[in-house]
């Protein structure tokens, strides 16, 4: 049975709305718990899509937390092979890495609800269909990934100018989150910020106001983005099934419209 894989860095950092979304669609789904040891799967088989999420590790941190060389190395084999891949802040970064790119300081740190603007490429991606160019996303990181060779920009902010990329027909990076609720916020700001700041304190309080407030536009923004990545997944689950049954039909020694089958096109993938 095919299944949608999560990859998770830290117990606190889960696929909430998203898991949910996939839930009510029906959908078999598996998450790796990393920090607990659980290990990422050698046999691609049957995975319809992968998500990495969000955690506090930056990506070259391998030597303290071994299996982001692992993830590493995963991510590549879901590249080559077109597997749907959604990485959300960190997996964003850890999908640049694998793809050749850097990943280094963002020229600002971001926590809390900030504005990220569409590119020209975002306004015409099909995972933003549907969804305003200016996307009110929830930020917490203060690293920033730079753009693989070949890969396209789909967003951007003052603040941070690689908000979201794509590479390859399938693989995107979002270094903000859309998955997030109030639970998110309170476990990671008793988390990550110290308990002694005032400041910060405060700062948990307006970012749970400005949930409240904003909830309804963003939860509905969220579930565009996972009903057109859903449809993404589709598709190409189509596609490999028809692509399978010609396969068939080729090893019977059908043609279709009188042109051979060629197995090199068909094997392509």
């Amino acid at each position: 049975m095919s299944k949608i894989l999560f990859i998770k860095h830290i117990n606190i950092e889960g696929p909430e709305t998203l898991g949910v979304f996939f839930q009510e669609k029906g959908l078999d789904m598996q998450t790796i718990e990393l920090s607990d040891g659980e290990r990422l799967p050698e046999d691609l088989t049957g995975i319809q899509a992968v998500v990495s999420l969000g955690g506090p590790m930056n990506v070259y941190e391998e030597e303290k937390y071994p299996f982001l060389k692992k993830e590493d190395v995963f991510l590549k084999q879901v590249v080559s092979r077109e597997i749907p891949f959604l990485g959300l802040c960190l997996g964003s970064q850890l999908l640049a890495k694998a793809c050749g790119a850097k990943v280094e300081k963002s020229p600002q740190k971001e926590v809390g609800f900030l504005p990220v603007q569409l590119t020209e490429l975002g306004q015409k991606d099909p995972l933003f269909s549907g969804i305003n160019t200016t996307i009110d996303a929830f930020q917490w990181h203060e690293d920033m990934f730079q753009i693989p060779e070949g890969a396209q920009l789909l967003a951007s902010s003052p603040a941070c100018p690689h908000q979201a990329f794509k590479v390859g027909p399938y693989a995107y990076g979002l270094q903000f989150h859309v998955e997030i609720t109030d639970k998110s916020i309170r476990d990671w700001s008793e988390a990550y910020f110290p308990k002694e700041d005032d400041v910060l304190k405060r700062k948990k309080e307006a970012m749970l106001k400005d949930y409240a407030q904003r909830k309804g536009i963003f939860d509905q923004v969220a579930n565009q983005i996972y009903l057109n990545f859903l449809e993404m997944v589709n598709k190409r689950s189509e596609y490999l099934i028809a692509k399978m049954r010609a396969i068939k039909h080729m090893e019977k020694g059908y043609n279709f419209g009188g042109k051979p089958l060629k197995r090199d096109e068909l094997y392509d993938r």
